[in-house]
């Protein structure tokens, strides 16, 4: 199999290039040729010279994933399954903003960090996606954005989707830079989102990377017993791990950090959660901001969404004691809403579809 295109940062396709007995400026013209005219084949390169075009196509391909399901919701979200070239599926969302049009991506095939509450943590990891395989998915949104013909471009990323980012870390740092190259798609840095569940050492690499990416963190509990019952990573990186992590980086980078907080019914919703999450950031509280999130329901999991009342009483309760918080608008509830439950369910069914094969024959 040949590696994407999209794979390869500005520096390393010049290297390459370079490497390969082509001059550097072929490398400015293959850049643009992806990046801001967007082509889907080598051969759409007018301005560059054959031996160079059969070169990239020995080597590289631009298309690794395939649409598989597109589905598009009454506010204007549109979620869509991607085929691997290895026969596994991933979900990539755009949704819009007053602020812009934003695209979660997926960092992993499946997640290993286990989250009870989650559906892409209902099936284990497969594998990481390559540096190419994340690029890809902006670049399939934002064909799909052309194809409409009203000039809209992807403007901001959220690295949220299927699986742990700072669990494939190399691959998510070159996809940071092939995104936010001002040559490409030039996607401003503080328009960019990476979310992690807590692997503490990363975030140490993180804050000493020097970039001006957002960083959001999945907290979901106040303290260590909850937040281990709900969130299996805590084990490995406890409270007492995670808030140093967190210090460093805001010391650092001085760059406000969200926390996410997912909100449960009767688990992790009561006013005295509310007041220990207060505890908990009180000391960062002017670089700090609270995400709630009410949940969205994964089938055969038990857990609920909180009442509108319990919402409420959180949020005030927050910002009572001076921690800065909004609720999440949600997007695309009609269309499998929660991250992880289109694929979950496309694999259900291409099991269910083998299995008659097997019984038929």
């Amino acid at each position: 199999m040949k590696r994407s295109i999209y794979g390869l940062t500005f520096e390393q396709l010049t290297d390459w290039m370079t490497e390969h007995g082509e001059k550097k400026f072929r490398s400015k013209q293959v850049w643009d040729w992806l990046y801001q005219k967007r082509i889907t084949d080598f051969s759409q390169m007018k301005n560059v010279n054959q031996s160079c075009i059969d070169l990239l196509n020995e080597h590289f391909t631009i298309e690794t994933l395939s649409e598989e399901i597109k589905q598009e919701s009454k506010d204007g979200t549109v979620k869509f399954l991607f085929k691997l070239h290895d026969g596994n599926v991933i979900e990539t969302v755009l949704m819009r903003f007053n602020y812009g049009l934003s695209v979660c991506v997926t960092t992993q095939v499946g997640c290993n960090i286990g989250c009870s509450f989650c559906a892409s943590g209902v099936l284990r990891k497969n594998r990481d996606l390559s540096s190419g395989e994340i690029v890809e998915q902006i670049m399939q949104v934002q064909q799909h954005l052309d194809q409409q013909g009203n000039d809209e471009r992807v403007s901001h990323i959220v690295v949220m989707g299927i699986g742990e980012p700072f669990d494939n870390y190399e691959n998510l740092i070159d996809f940071l830079k092939v995104v936010n190259d001002q040559k490409g798609l030039s996607i401003g840095a503080r328009h960019i989102t990476v979310s992690t569940s807590g692997i503490a050492p990363k975030m140490y690499e993180f804050a000493d990377e020097g970039i001006q990416i957002n960083l959001a963190l999945s907290i979901h509990a106040p303290n260590n017993k909850l937040r281990t019952q709900i969130m299996k990573i805590n084990r490995a990186y406890p409270l007492e791990k995670l808030m140093p992590a967190i210090d460093y980086y805001l010391e650092k980078t001085n760059r406000r950090i969200t926390f996410e907080y997912i909100l449960i019914k009767d688990v992790n919703d009561h006013k005295k959660e509310a007041e220990e999450l207060a505890d908990l950031l009180k000391d960062k509280r002017h670089l700090s901001y609270v995400n709630l999130i009410p949940y969205n329901p994964v089938a055969d999991n038990p857990y609920e969404r909180s009442e509108k009342e319990a919402i409420l009483t959180f949020y005030q309760t927050l910002m009572d004691r001076g921690i800065k918080c909004g609720v999440r608008t949600e997007h695309g509830t009609d269309i499998d809403a929660a991250c992880g439950q289109l694929r979950s369910k496309q694999i259900e069914k291409e099991k269910a579809r083998k299995k008659k094969n097997l019984q038929e024959n």
